[in-house]
């Protein structure tokens, strides 16, 4: 059985989908952009706080589904730039202890809301 996890930590789906879907212990979560949850503000000025928006709302999913960045398994990095890579790779990084997940990071010709990274999780509980 899937369970939709719908977050009030993380900007509102721009198409038809959920912000997750949870089917027994594991949590797909859809590709999050750096858009403020609350105020609906794009944060496009640094790449730097572009991706920690981009965490804390990926953060506020897995919260919501009871989990946490210890959960996730597998994430995927969807960059405008690869240049960027260093920076985003940074950010990212914070968010874990160790134990990291298995992650591609590719550059894309464009991405959602003119946006410069986007990145979804897969999590097990």
């Amino acid at each position: 059985m899937k369970k939709i996890i719908t977050s009030k930590n993380a900007p509102a789906p721009i198409g038809p989908y959920s912000h997750a879907v949870q089917v027994n212990n594991m949590l797909f979560v859809s590709g999050q952009v750096g858009k403020n949850p609350h105020t609906g503000e794009l944060m496009l000025g640094n790449v730097k706080t572009e991706t920690r928006q981009v965490m804390e709302n990926i953060k506020g999913i897995l919260t919501d589904a009871g989990m946490d960045f210890t959960h996730v398994v597998k994430t995927t990095i969807f960059l405008a730039d690869m240049n960027d890579f260093a920076s985003v790779n940074e950010v990212y990084g914070s968010y874990f202890t160790g134990d990291y997940p298995a992650r591609e990071t590719v550059q894309v010709s464009k991405l959602p809301l003119g946006v410069n990274v986007e990145i979804s999780v897969i999590a097990v509980l």
